[in-house]
């Protein structure tokens, strides 16, 4: 009876398949020995594999490349990388030595973009788009970004207020953007995003305030669908309605060069992921190539923001399970030596998915467990893959000298920044120790301690002690 873990993944799944294989029992992601690597360095252990980052960026550009030749569009696709996804150093290193580009969110953005001119990473030919709702300080952070002699920065403007701000900048000539407040999908709370300005203004808003201003100058067109690029009859009204309005932007300005379609490329959140990149990009640049063609309005400059996309698969978090709780006759929790809340805020927040796996033991058989954390928050638990599959994983008894091992994967995006890294969490569970993997020119793995563990003393500092 074939009633082992590894029997119901390979009868379940079409497995091994991408960065994951099992080899004697265990675990493999990306070439990396995962059980080994939690016995090396303990855990919890979050884990970032940054060769992944620089196969992103270059995986989408492929697509975009393969699209424009195939409908013979005329002009370039820029790439770049939305930092709020994930603002490390080592990010933005490895996203940056793929000549990708760079969209900000806040002021401390700034800072860094200055930080990586001045460390040579960038030059003053990358491009810069300053998203979101300019505060005093972002408005000072992109002034003295534009008097570093960056020569793309383009602040996008979220309200139409923000032009006035723009006028007194002591520059010659400041580039701007004009975000579009996009419909929501009809099941969300909102009608319409709150970000950007309304589609039914933004035409006038050009014609009484930005047609022939000496100083500030229309060079950027940026919206974005919230449910990401999707094919679907709701996404592609939405796209169609935002060419459109590029189409006739463009006949009012000549200067308009940009479009900027956002980020929204997915990434596999499940052993069951299908998502057609080449299909979609392909549909996506030949609407945009043709529609342009039909109004004889050349064709623009394609701009994307991926975050998730760029960094989410390089990531990983890994969990020992402490102990077993048998509450009932149905449920069997695993304690496993962290939070799920703190550690993994976007599962709990927002129903976020991962892939989750248990990095050793394969060869046992298996049950329906519940994933526990180590808060007091009756929250704090994980017990479905999705919204029809329970989560099983292999039976521990009492007798057991291996520890199970499990991990969840493509955590890359986010997790870092909303639960507060290095901070104070929930029922002061310290921030796990932080691994980076790369790889050198001969092939070898290389691991860095980026952080260790948070520490007690860290902690009391923070709270006043």
């Amino acid at each position: 009876m074939n009633n082992k873990y590894i029997d119901l993944i390979q009868q379940t799944y079409d497995f091994p398949q991408g960065s994951f294989k099992v080899e004697d029992s265990h675990l493999w992601f990306n070439n990396i020995p995962l059980k080994e690597l939690a016995q090396q360095f303990g855990t919890p252990l979050k884990l970032t594999y940054i060769p992944r980052i620089g196969e992103q960026v270059e995986r989408a550009r492929s697509y975009f490349h393969n699209a424009m030749q195939k409908h013979d569009y005329q002009q370039p696709y820029l790439y770049t990388y939305c930092t709020k996804s994930s603002h490390f150093a080592h990010v933005l290193d490895e996203t940056l030595k793929h000549d990708a580009h760079i969209e900000l969110s806040s002021a401390f953005d700034t800072e860094i973009v200055l930080r990586l001119l001045k460390q040579g990473k960038i030059n003053k030919d990358t491009y810069v788009l300053c998203n979101g709702y300019k505060t005093p300080d972002y408005f000072a952070g992109i002034q003295r970004m534009i008097h570093a002699g960056l020569k793309n920065v383009i602040p996008i403007l979220d309200c139409k207020s923000e032009l006035r701000v723009y006028e007194t900048f002591d520059a010659k000539e400041v580039q701007i953007g004009l975000r579009i407040a996009t419909e929501e999908e009809p099941s969300f709370d909102l009608y319409t995003s709150r970000f950007g300005i309304r589609r039914t203004e933004l035409l006038d808003f050009y014609r009484y305030r930005l047609h022939k201003h000496p100083k500030v100058k229309l060079k950027m067109l940026h919206f974005f669908i919230y449910t990401g690029i999707s094919d679907t009859t709701y996404y592609w009204s939405e796209l169609h309605k935002y060419i459109k309005l590029y189409v006739q932007m463009k006949q009012l300005c000549p200067g308009l060069e940009m479009l900027n379609i956002g980020g929204g490329l997915p990434i596999q959140n499940s052993l069951e992921f299908e998502y057609d990149y080449q299909y979609m990009i392909d549909e996506l640049v030949g609407q945009l190539k043709n529609y342009c063609e039909e109004k004889n309005v050349p064709e623009p400059t394609l701009v994307s923001e991926f975050g998730s996309f760029t960094v989410g698969e390089s990531g990983a978090t890994i969990f020992k399970v402490l102990g077993t709780k048998r509450q009932n006759d149905r449920e069997i929790w695993y304690i496993i030596d962290n939070s799920l809340i703190s550690t993994l805020p976007d599962m709990w927040a927002e129903k976020q998915r991962f892939i989750m796996l248990p990095l050793n033991k394969w060869n046992v058989e298996y049950h329906r467990v519940i994933l526990g954390g180590l808060t007091c928050d009756n929250d704090d638990y994980y017990k479905i893959i999705s919204e029809d599959e329970e989560l099983f994983l292999p039976s521990i008894e009492p007798d057991d000298v291996e520890p199970l091992y499990v991990g969840f994967f493509h955590t890359g995006a986010y997790q870092d920044s909303l639960s507060g890294y290095g901070g104070v969490h929930h029922c002061l569970i310290p921030s796990p120790k932080h691994l980076l993997v790369d790889v050198d020119e001969d092939g070898n793995i290389q691991y860095r301690l980026f952080a260790p563990e948070q520490r007690s003393e860290e902690v009391m500092k923070i709270l006043g002690y």
